[in-house]
């Protein structure tokens, strides 16, 4: 399960540097924003309770793109993918900041997430990947891009979550490429967190919460090259995310609201607002995704035949906690009116 080979040991303190760049970056991303009046106010839609500024999650970009340099360097044969990777990100990156800047309609978003994930595609091929690798990491890109983009709502819980998805994967992938940009996409989040943590002091904003996603995507698109079988598996670490998302869209289309508008209605909203703040229920949904990813790096060796039973009950347990905490949500507003 070592994520680097023993001659590579060496190489582990380089992680210091994806870190410390996203923390200068956020660091200055926050004067920049504060300085340009790039701030969320609280209201209906939002789960903060003061003026926040946005965009710190360029720190983490800057930092992911400068490792995809590095790797590409480093490990020739990956550079193809590295290359569509990188660019991606950008991609991703680029029109979450413009849309930090002046918020755009969804149809320019999602042109160039479909671009990205295309790109993303195309890395998937050079690595040997066939049609159905490449339809699913167009899936995955165009799918997590917009997920943590919705759940990107509450201090520490995106970047946190993607923290622990991207060990998870670079565990499962073992030495190489794969392991090294999940330990700097990882150091990376962590550079970030020290200022949206405990209390947030800048968001991520659309710049960081897509391209998060994207590279989250990235990461289990080609981790799935080498799995067969126990391919499935890979939904687990992003599992908490995916229930939340999946089932609070469906909800909403269900009943018949204008699904694509900003809101407050994910189950980690309403158990902010009952629980009066955002640390449990990061740390909750943090020890979800932890046991999520054991079960996955422990399913490496189940039988694949109980790989999707397993999923379904993982889906099923999800599900239900999703629902019991909206309900037990709307039986206090209820109660209080």
């Amino acid at each position: 399960m070592s994520v680097v080979e023993p001659g590579q040991i060496a190489r582990l303190p380089w992680l210091v540097l994806p870190f410390a760049i996203a923390a200068a970056g956020t660091w200055l991303a926050r004067r920049y924003a504060l300085r340009r009046k790039l701030v969320d106010q609280p209201g209906e839609r939002r789960s903060h309770q003061v003026p926040t500024p946005r965009g710190g999650g360029i720190g983490i970009v800057v930092a992911l793109l400068l490792s995809l340099g590095w790797l590409a360097f480093d490990q020739p044969a990956h550079a193809q993918m590295l290359l569509s990777i990188a660019l991606g990100i950008a991609l991703v990156a680029g029109i979450g900041w413009f849309d930090d800047h002046h918020p755009l309609s969804p149809w320019p978003r999602l042109l160039v997430q479909t671009l990205a994930a295309l790109l993303l595609a195309w890395g998937i091929h050079a690595e040997g990947g066939g049609a159905l690798a490449m339809v699913g990491a167009i899936a995955a890109a165009m799918v997590l891009s917009n997920v943590w983009n919705f759940m990107d709502g509450i201090d520490g819980l995106a970047a946190s979550q993607a923290l622990l998805a991207a060990i998870a994967y670079a565990l499962l992938a073992g030495p190489g490429a794969i392991g090294w940009l999940g330990l700097c996409l990882a150091a990376a989040c962590l550079g970030f967190l020290p200022f949206n943590l405990p209390r947030a002091r800048i968001f991520l904003g659309d710049v960081g919460s897509g391209a998060l996603g994207y590279a989250l995507a990235a990461l289990a698109a080609w981790t799935a090259l080498g799995q067969g079988g126990r391919t499935p598996l890979l939904v687990l670490p992003v599992s908490a995310f995916l229930i939340d998302a999946s089932l609070t869209l469906g909800t909403r289309i269900g009943t018949g609201q204008r699904w694509w508008l900003p809101h407050a209605e994910h189950a980690y909203q309403h158990w902010a607002r009952r629980a009066g703040g955002h640390g449990r229920v990061t740390l909750a949904y943090a020890a979800w995704t932890l046991l999520a990813c054991l079960a996955m790096l422990a399913g490496r060796t189940a039988a694949p035949a109980f790989i999707i039973p397993g999923l379904l009950v993982v889906g099923l347990v999800g599900g239900g906690a999703w629902a019991s905490l909206r309900w037990m949500s709307k039986g206090r507003k209820d109660t209080e009116e």
